[in-house]
């Protein structure tokens, strides 16, 4: 498998063989922009890439963030005139590849194996928007940051002192923008978490020391791992 890519699905390989175009962005750019035409489905081959949408009173909202391996595209085959739904930011200098949508297309009628495997891949992408909808829509302020920090463990969770080390930096701005809630909100109940011994700081980053509490007080639903993360 071309290198930077070790994290893409096996059964999903083939797509690094369609032709396509190696795009780099810079911190800060988009690669797609919400209502824009789509033009292609992106594969990182390093950097990492946030998916989310600017509410209409101006809002950021954050749903997710791909790094390495992972695809990109919200995308939408076989359909005439499909437009991206959500935006796609460069959190950091990003490289990836970008597939052609009508190369794609074609390659997807010509091999069923690789159709079936992009169709997975798209149902359980959906799945993972449609649940951080249903947290951040019936389960308040609370159900919100709680299920963020529950995600964000097992996506860039690593054991260390007692607790589960979230190993990735991330502002209380920017973990406001995935609860969508004002940052001082999230200042509010980070302190009350920390006061609890729920969560603590270890160098800029966030601490889980007890996961158990925080699924207790959202009624968490024990979804499959696949389904609760935050990539």
């Amino acid at each position: 498998m071309e290198a930077g890519f070790d994290k893409l699905a096996a059964e999903l390989e083939k797509l690094l063989t369609i032709s396509h175009q190696v795009k780099e962005y810079q911190k800060g750019d988009y690669l797609f922009r919400e209502g824009e035409a789509v033009k292609g489905l992106y594969i990182l081959r390093s950097g990492k890439v946030q998916i989310g949408k600017v509410t209409p009173d101006g809002r950021e909202l954050a749903l997710k963030i791909c790094g390495t391996g992972q695809m990109v595209g919200e995308i939408t085959v076989f359909a005439e005139g499909a437009t991206y739904l959500l935006d796609a930011r460069a959190l950091t200098n990003t490289v990836c590849l970008k597939i052609p949508v009508e190369e794609l297309e074609q390659s997807l009628e010509k091999d069923p194996g690789l159709a079936m495997a992009f169709m997975k891949w798209m149902g359980i992408d959906q799945q993972k928007t449609q649940t951080r909808f249903r947290d951040l829509m019936l389960h308040g302020k609370k159900g919100a940051l709680y299920s963020t920090l529950i995600r964000l463990g097992n996506s860039y969770g690593i054991q260390a002192d007692g607790g589960l080390l979230i190993d990735v930096v991330l502002t209380n701005q920017e973990l406001a923008n995935f609860c969508g809630m004002s940052r001082e909100m999230v200042n509010r109940m980070l302190s009350d978490l920390r006061k609890q011994g729920t969560v603590g700081m270890q160098d800029g980053k966030i601490v889980l020391y007890n996961i158990p509490k925080l699924k207790f007080d959202i009624n968490c639903e024990e979804c499959p791992i696949y389904l609760c993360k935050i990539d």
